[in-house]
């Protein structure tokens, strides 16, 4: 393991956002929280409690799910993206680095950034409403792997991309409109049964409900299915990175 190839990755990565750290992290804080004020105040009005949880404080844990998961993603494929653009990705593959301290060295650098924003939207939601933790390791555990495994999704994107349009259009026509439909503002108790069942089908489901399990002990999904179904989309997505650098898809071309 190239501990000073994976740290050299990882250093110009977080380097990078910190140098625009408005658009980077403030940005990014402030617009959640009007999400959490414009959800929270039209529509915590109407509906005052989930499952004894009161609605302002339900919305948390999906609101920070909504931010990780668009961050991730965001910062894993432009991280890798701009490299093949500009063709210094080819010096990379040139050096003695492996393609997993390749890798770890990106979706380490994404996940971080996630993570740091994921917090701060926590802190920041702790102004608003009462927020408790019943299970913290267990928070800590989905919200690592949910950024880790996003991350990944973002790096593939960033792989397959020929262009800019093309960087965007899975996140805003896939990843946000799952992340909307997977139950950040409401519980999937509330839809009649069909859509209870079509729901199953969307992958953000479980990870949203097992994190929200992690704060009051309520889920839409045993957390134990959330745990299993969130290793298993890694998995995938640890298995399609490992393809490309295998097949130097979009890479080496």
């Amino acid at each position: 393991m190239n501990f000073e190839a994976v740290k050299a990755i990882y250093k110009f990565e977080m380097a990078r956002t910190f140098r625009t750290s408005m658009q980077s992290i403030v940005s990014p804080v402030i617009s959640t929280s009007l999400y959490f004020v414009v959800f929270g105040a039209a529509i915590g009005s109407r509906i005052t409690e989930i499952e004894g949880v009161s609605y302002g404080a339900f919305i948390v844990p999906g609101l920070i799910m909504l931010m990780v998961l668009q961050q991730s993603v965001s910062n894993g494929s432009f991280g890798i993206y701009f490299p093949k653009f500009l063709g210094t990705i080819y010096e990379l593959l040139s050096a003695p680095v492996s393609s997993f301290e390749i890798v770890v060295g990106y979706v380490g650098a994404a996940a971080t950034k996630s993570l740091i924003l994921g917090v701060l939207v926590l802190l920041t939601a702790g102004f608003f409403v009462p927020l408790r933790i019943d299970h913290p390791v267990w928070m800590l555990i989905f919200l690592v792997l949910t950024a880790i495994t996003f991350s990944l999704v973002g790096f593939i994107i960033g792989v397959w991309a020929k262009g800019m349009e093309q960087l965007q259009t899975v996140p805003l026509l896939i990843i946000t409109p799952l992340t909307f439909l997977g139950g950040t503002f409401y519980s999937l108790n509330v839809l009649p049964p069909l859509w209870q069942t079509i729901s199953l089908f969307n992958p953000v489901v479980y990870l949203i409900s097992g994190f929200r399990w992690s704060f009051y002990g309520i889920a839409d999904v045993n957390v134990g299915i959330s745990l299993a179904m969130t290793l298993a989309f890694l998995a995938i997505c640890l298995a399609i990175v490992a393809w490309i650098f295998r097949t130097g898809y979009r890479l080496k071309a």
